[in-house]
């Protein structure tokens, strides 16, 4: 009878040129980041629509607590992402796109309504998958397209401060 022997293998990349020693790094299949991205943006759907959502806007019905929470589980996608090796600039796209989330979602109603369609834990997974491996520096468009979404975060948090302020001043005179 013959002994049992182990045998060791290893997958690799398939390279990408002939001989170039370049190789290809495929997107991480991560199930549970792909899970828990599904759970809270596209779980549901709205019975006879095609309209999708997830735990997010429900959570952030929950006065306070409920974006922070969203919020909070959506922190764990940029933190196991940057252990995927994603340029800072896609880590700061993913971070704003939580942070707007956020900030619009606390609104009553209508962040719940905002949460439905922007889906920013699915939009960070596809940065994911899109970057992970890649290690390039930041582009021009990378930088434009983050100082287009801080300044459209800094003009809708000053609008919803005038519109606080409006009202606030508004019930002060009334009363």
């Amino acid at each position: 009878m013959k002994e049992a022997r182990e045998v060791e293998f290893e997958v690799l990349p398939k390279a990408t040129g002939k001989n170039t020693g370049k190789t290809t790094r495929q997107p991480p299949a991560d199930p549970l980041l792909a899970w828990i991205a599904r759970l809270m943006d596209n779980a549901f759907t709205v019975p006879g629509t095609q309209i999708r959502f997830g735990l997010d806007p429900i959570l952030g019905l929950l006065p306070g607590f409920g974006d922070t929470l969203t919020a909070l589980i959506s922190t764990l996608l940029i933190v196991q992402s940057s252990r995927y090796g994603l340029p800072r600039i896609v880590l700061a796209r993913m971070a704003l796109n939580v942070l707007i989330n956020t900030t619009l979602g606390a609104l009553p109603v209508v962040g719940d309504a905002f949460s439905l369609w922007f889906k920013s834990n699915l939009l960070n997974y596809a940065l994911l998958q899109k970057h992970a491996g890649s290690r390039r520096l930041s582009t021009t468009r990378d930088w434009f397209f983050v100082s287009g979404l801080i300044a459209t975060l800094l003009a809708a948090i000053a609008l919803i401060l005038i519109g606080l302020f409006t009202l606030v001043a508004s019930l002060l005179r009334h009363l």
